[in-house]
């Protein structure tokens, strides 16, 4: 329901989307298939964030793009994406699904940017409740997690479910899940996380205040209502 409020309130033809990934995300790629094929919406360009979405989207006859593809011209008018955790300054945790790297890109390459989730994820403090996940190259798995416990981090390897080993991203890279003890402060670490070696993006979203990552949230309540905020 979170998802497809968003989707109609803010999604009209002609836009380049970027479409995220998870529970909250993907109801509002559905959404837009069916307006496609109900013919209420029209020349969508979708930039997926994941093989998730990507495969949702083929489901559903939208057609897919990639930022450097010429009609999309490295900007989005629109991202609609879920999120793990967001505090009262709608800052966010993203990752829980392994697919920051591009959300993130298609995130800050966005006009717009809109966030569905349900009350559950909003939080006074990021990175306590729920782990920040940092995406990291493989040979760089003990030296940035080192780096990562001087600032104050639990550090986990992120291990799979379903097979032995550990979570590998659709880039081939590794994830580290972090936890703080104490309140942090996410924009300042955002930018110390990723000046780490072997670290190619972490899962807090803070973004400059003059761009689009000062998101729109939806959000959805227990009692079946969606409210947004900015």
């Amino acid at each position: 329901m979170t998802g497809t409020a968003a989707v109609e309130a803010l999604v009209k033809s002609g836009m380049r989307l970027g479409l995220g990934t998870g529970s909250t995300a993907i109801p509002a790629v559905r959404r837009i298939g069916a307006l496609l094929a109900e013919g209420k919406l029209r020349d969508i360009r979708a930039v997926p964030t994941s093989f998730q979405t990507s495969i949702e989207c083929e489901k559903w006859g939208i057609p897919l793009f990639t930022l450097n593809s010429k009609e999309i011209g490295g900007m989005l008018d629109l991202t609609i994406d879920g999120a793990d955790e967001v505090d009262p300054m709608n800052r966010l945790i993203k990752g829980g699904g392994g697919a920051l790297l591009l959300e993130k890109i298609a995130a800050y390459a966005s006009a717009s940017y809109a966030v569905v989730v349900d009350e559950s994820k909003l939080v006074e403090n990021l990175g306590i409740k729920f782990p920040v996940p940092i995406e990291v190259v493989p040979e760089a798995r003990i030296p940035a997690g080192l780096f990562l416990q001087k600032l104050g981090a639990e550090v986990t390897l992120r291990e799979a479910v379903r097979k032995a080993g550990p979570v590998v991203t659709d880039h081939g890279n590794l994830l580290l899940d972090i936890r703080f003890a104490e309140p942090v402060d996410p924009a300042a670490l955002e930018a110390e996380i990723n000046r780490i070696p072997g670290v190619v993006e972490n899962g807090f979203f803070t973004g400059p205040a003059d761009r689009a990552l000062r998101p729109v949230v939806f959000i959805g309540r227990s009692n079946g209502k969606v409210e947004s905020r900015v």
